[in-house]
């Protein structure tokens, strides 16, 4: 609940905007209107630290400098260009998205059109809508969150219905007139500087002597989330199969984890297929934590200089044109046991 009437305007949000002034980061797209950069930067920062993102921004707008040429590239390309960061149903609804806007001929600049692209929620509407065409509405993500919940001292839980709508309330309360991009590039950038969900900065925190968390010794339990489930765990079991410079591998189908990217031959929760040649366990229990599941798999490598039967929909493809398919990173970790072994033989 709050526990604290909300200070006028020009208190907390003007003190927001100085300390932006001063200490808001320089990111390339900051310097754009263009709803397409803007997009796709929060797109690929959605769970991506900004270190790691700010690459796949550069390589995707150097590869796709339009929405139109995003569009017109096939679901595997941005799938192999966004390999290696995870989640990859962002990048399947950013090209459907993409393709969304190309048959509309340009990129909706309302909150409500914004909001009806594939895979855009509430918090991403607001952020393009803000920040590429002036609309006054508080963009609400993680770190506004924390932000909130700590000065405010709110221990509504975050991620249900009334928290939501708590926070996105307050956040717009906030929002001064006319400076919304601004202001919630502020928020978004004091959270993860200055209010950081470890540690944070108070020391020096321009806001500290009205943080209710701060004065009753609870930043390190706001903000309040429920328990999430326990994580189930499947086994699997890769073999990768090496014969006469060729190898097996398939596309994964919808409905299940990794739709769409590559992979070996996988058996999950089986006995490993009898299967002729020499064979060589590269790894044995490996963990990959996703959001819901956690992933223990053993790496094979089967060698043998005939090509063995294999389950429906696997196909034969030279090894040296493996790096034209998008995999998942438990994959990848994979083919880097298998360029160890390479290396010590």
């Amino acid at each position: 609940m709050l526990t604290k009437p909300i200070e006028p305007m020009m208190g907390f949000s003007e003190t927001i905007l100085q300390w932006y002034a001063a200490c808001g980061r320089d990111l390339p797209w900051r310097h754009t209107r263009d709803p397409y950069r803007i997009w796709l930067s929060e797109v690929i920062l959605q769970q991506t630290r900004i270190a790691q993102g700010l690459d796949y921004w550069l390589r995707f707008v150097d590869r796709w400098p339009t929405v139109h040429d995003l569009a017109s590239a096939s679901e595997d390309e941005v799938l192999r260009l966004w390999q290696g960061l995870g989640y990859y149903s962002r990048a399947r609804n950013l090209h459907q998205a993409a393709r969304q806007i190309d048959q509309l001929g340009a990129f909706p600049s309302t909150l409500q059109g914004i909001r009806q692209l594939k895979g855009v929620g509430d918090y991403t509407a607001a952020a393009i809508a803000s920040l590429a065409f002036d609309i006054d509405v508080a963009a609400v993500d993680g770190n506004v969150y924390r932000v909130l919940a700590r000065h405010y001292g709110i221990d509504t839980a975050i991620d249900t219905t009334q928290g939501k709508r708590l926070f996105a309330s307050l956040a717009q309360s906030l929002l001064p007139q006319g400076q919304a991009a601004t202001f919630n590039q502020a928020m978004m950038d004091f959270g993860a500087i200055q209010c950081t969900p470890h540690s944070p900065l108070c020391d020096g925190c321009p806001v500290a002597d009205t943080c209710d968390a701060l004065h009753t010794h609870r930043t390190s339990t706001l903000p309040v989330k429920r328990k999430t489930a326990q994580l189930k765990q499947r086994q699997l079991q890769y073999v990768y199969i090496r014969c006469q410079g060729y190898t097996a591998i398939h596309r994964r189908p919808a409905g299940d984890i990794w739709q769409g990217l590559y992979e070996p031959l996988v058996v999950e929760d089986a006995q490993l297929p009898s299967m002729a040649g020499r064979w060589t366990l590269l790894r044995q229990g490996v963990k990959h934590v996703l959001t819901h599941r956690v992933l223990l798999a053993d790496f094979w490598l089967l060698e043998t200089d005939d090509r063995p039967p294999l389950p429906p929909g696997y196909q034969w493809i030279a090894e040296a044109d493996l790096d034209q398919y998008a995999v998942p990173r438990l994959v990848e970790k994979l083919l880097g046991c298998l360029s160890e072994k390479s290396e010590f033989n």
